[in-house]
């Protein structure tokens, strides 16, 4: 696949990859409409302090990691086409009611709720994979991520805008808001009817069970539970920063911590039911597939992912007080980090395909990751300014880069779970996030990267003895097993005996 395809507009697949990147686009938007028009929210609304904003901006992340989890379950069972379409008109109602909210209590439990929509990114990674072949589906899922992910940059450039010119007065940022949301909710209708899951019916293939991914021995069984518990544990972080935030009571808290322990044991629960009967059974030679491979790619994107997120937060506030800029200047050099999204993502996942060894890709970008975060922690005001920009683009170049490279990976570890593969790989840049943010608040910028240095390096390390090429990463149709055709037959069976018994 070229660069050139991307304008072959009639051509099916290339029609699939533009209607879900814009789709990715407008959910990362409304996701993250609130932090340009903060200090609007703040003059508005008399009631909103700056430590409530705080509050918002922890919520908005809450329970996209959750969220991630129960969207790639039902990806494997429903298929990306319905999922984002629901996902998209559901999550309008918690942004309508945020950008109407005359509460506390409205506000937050609608950016609570609002955070799920964090989620869309995994549906758009099994639609993507459904439609394009192995060889190429490290650059469509760059392009897709690296375009879809520029809605965050967008809302960011384009809000204030809207609320002060487009509408104006007081209440403008809630008309802003709102207007995202009724675009998202139409176009979450207009997907239903405009795209499949795939080019044909046999493109999407569903897991036998969708409560929990299925692994291929009881050593990846224990390992699989191994990695769930953070997934869910994590909020633990969360309650105990918003309980320090004295917005939650002891009490409260503790609830909290149960209900996330519930979650946990659920969660473990779901792993055994749907995973003892299969191993006591036998899992088929040809139906097998490496566990490792999926932790080393959830630690690729902690450390990819989860540093963007957490270095996107804080790089302005970096530049602004280490080379004494002001805050717009300082925010427009620090968007650089973003604005690379658009060309290293791509690119990732397009050396993936042209080298033809996706794991060493992998390993290079993980090591240039470290690389570049080891030079950031040397960064101070005695260096040139255009170096410092310089440095910062060149590890953003490697981390972006790194988040095309491990979704060019998934589709091809097991296909039938895909979904659940992107969900968990997805929620782990979450956790990252959430980890990194947690520590910047005890340490200097400088100690904070190289933190996240050795976060990188760690995974490099972890990729170096676990992550395995994967098997057809280049053929030209994905492979397909015994139990596959099995479930396919079944669900043949099943579907022309519903006339009969009708």
């Amino acid at each position: 696949m070229k660069v050139a395809d991307l304008f072959k507009f009639r051509t099916p697949e290339i029609r699939a990859l533009h209607l879900t990147w814009i789709a990715f686009f407008i959910t990362f938007y409304v996701w993250f409409n609130m932090a340009p028009l903060a200090s609007s929210m703040l003059k508005s609304v008399d009631w909103l302090t700056p430590e409530d904003i705080k509050l918002f901006a922890i919520c908005n992340v809450a329970l996209t990691i959750p969220a991630r989890i129960i969207v790639g379950m039902a990806l494997d069972r429903f298929g990306p086409r319905r999922v984002f379409s629901v996902l998209m008109v559901l999550m309008s109602i918690p942004a309508l009611v945020f950008a109407f909210g005359d509460s506390m209590t409205q506000l937050l439990v609608a950016r609570l709720v609002l955070s799920s929509v964090g989620a869309s990114f995994v549906v758009g990674i099994h639609m993507t994979a459904l439609w394009f072949k192995p060889k190429h589906i490290g650059f469509a899922e760059g392009f897709y991520a690296g375009w879809g992910n520029f809605g965050s940059a967008a809302a960011a450039m384009t809000l204030p805008t809207i609320a002060l010119t487009w509408y104006g007065g007081a209440d403008g940022w809630r008309w802003a808001i709102a207007q995202s949301a009724i675009v998202m909710a139409a176009y979450g209708v207009y997907y239903w009817f405009a795209i499949t899951d795939g080019p044909d019916a046999k493109a999407h293939r569903k897991a036998r069970k969708a409560m929990a991914m299925e692994v291929s021995s009881w050593a990846d069984m224990i390992k699989l539970i191994l990695w769930t518990i953070p997934l869910v544990g994590v909020l633990g972080i969360l309650v105990w920063r918003i309980q320090n935030l004295g917005y939650l009571s002891t009490t409260g808290a503790a609830i909290a911590y149960l209900v996330i322990a519930a979650v946990v044991l659920y969660q473990i629960v779901q792993i055994l039911r749907v995973n003892v009967p299969i191993l006591k059974k036998g899992v088929p030679e040809d139906d097998k597939y490496s566990f490792n491979s999926v932790a080393a790619l959830n630690s690729t994107y902690f450390a990819n992912f989860g540093a963007e997120l957490a270095v996107v937060s804080m790089l302005p506030m970096f530049f602004e007080q280490t080379w004494g800029l002001t805050a717009a200047a300082a925010g427009l050099i620090a968007s650089s980090f973003a604005f690379v999204n658009l060309v290293a993502r791509p690119m990732g996942g397009l050396v993936s395909d042209r080298l033809g060894n996706r794991r060493f890709v992998m390993l290079s970008y993980m090591f240039g990751i470290g690389i570049g975060f080891v030079l950031m922690g040397l960064l101070n005001a005695k260096w040139p300014l255009i170096i410092a920009i310089a440095i910062t683009i060149f590890t953003s170049f490697f981390v972006q880069g790194a988040e095309g490279a491990t979704f060019g990976i998934i589709p091809s570890i097991k296909r039938r779970i895909t979904g659940q593969i992107s969900g968990m790989a997805g929620a782990y840049g979450n956790v990252g996030a959430v980890v990194y943010l947690t520590i910047f608040t005890f340490v200097t910028p400088t100690q904070f990267f190289f933190i996240i240095a050795t976060g990188a390096f760690l995974s490099w390390l972890i990729c170096l003895v676990w992550l395995k090429e994967p098997e057809g990463a280049f053929d030209e149709e994905y492979y397909v097993s015994s139990v596959d055709r099995m479930i396919e037959e079944q669900e043949l069976a099943a579907a022309q005996a519903k006339p009969q018994q009708g």
